[in-house]
């Protein structure tokens, strides 16, 4: 069943503007199909957490609703399909590579062509708009820059674990919690997804990459990995000051 006649001409646009490989499997297979199952997603596509992939699409800004199908072995089985189309997400955002491209020059024009999270410099077209408040505890913000970050693949995939993994995505959501989050204000943060943790990350390029290499065979000498040396080295540093 091919569905996506019965689209609006800029609503399939949006969907086809998206490129990365796991929402863009399940948008396809929609477009084509009218939905998609969690079997399909499985055996078709090697997606073993369908839910996973399904978020993906609405992270994206495209609307997905769940219902039951019937699977190859007679049971009773989710299946996604497009939701309301003309739903505020879609609406807003999908000046579509409009507003969104809007958002992201100004960000970059602001503070660089980089990782908000990672801090490293990253090709634009490997960058990924993100909500600094996730969208499932305070909803579509503002278009505004302010309300959103730039986060390369990794630090995207790295911070949607972490909030799925938190009280407060999952039963809290107050906005509160969210604003002094590592995940939505690297910079100035006093927990990470609720639990008492700070962090640093720290990237070697250029010439510093010999000092990594150093590092790591020193840890390797000692039995230890990267982490726990850097950290060991930086204990000992801060031990001596307060000695003095």
């Amino acid at each position: 069943m091919d569905t996506s006649q019965q689209l609006p001409d800029d609503f399939r646009q949006f969907c086809q503007s998206v490129t990365a490989k796991r929402p863009k499997a399940v948008i396809d297979h929609i477009l084509q199909y009218g939905f998609i199952t969690t079997e399909e997603l499985k055996q078709r596509y090697g997606y073993n957490h369908p839910p996973k992939a399904a978020r993906d699409v609405r992270e994206h800004g495209i609307p997905l609703e769940t219902f039951r199908v019937t699977g190859s072995d007679g049971r009773r089985i989710a299946a996604y399909r497009f939701g309301d189309v003309s739903k505020a997400r879609f609406s807003r955002l999908s000046g579509r590579t409009g507003l969104s491209k809007q958002i992201k020059d100004e960000l970059i024009k602001r503070y660089g062509c980089k990782c908000f999270i990672y801090l490293e410099e990253v090709d634009k077209r490997e960058l990924q708009i993100d909500h600094r408040i996730p969208f499932e505890v305070d909803g579509e913000p503002d278009l505004e820059p302010e309300n959103f970050m730039l986060l390369c693949g990794s630090a995207n995939r790295a911070k949607s674990w972490s909030c799925e993994h938190c009280e407060n995505w999952n039963s809290i959501k107050d906005k509160s919690i969210c604003l002094s989050c590592y995940w939505a204000y690297p910079e100035n943060y006093t927990h990470i997804a609720m639990r008492q943790i700070r962090r640093i990350d720290l990237l070697w390029e250029g010439d510093d990459v010999e000092i990594y290499e150093r590092l790591k065979q020193q840890a390797i000498g000692l039995e230890k990995e990267i982490p726990e040396f850097v950290k060991e080295i930086i204990e000992r540093e801060v031990g001596r000051d307060n000695d003095g």
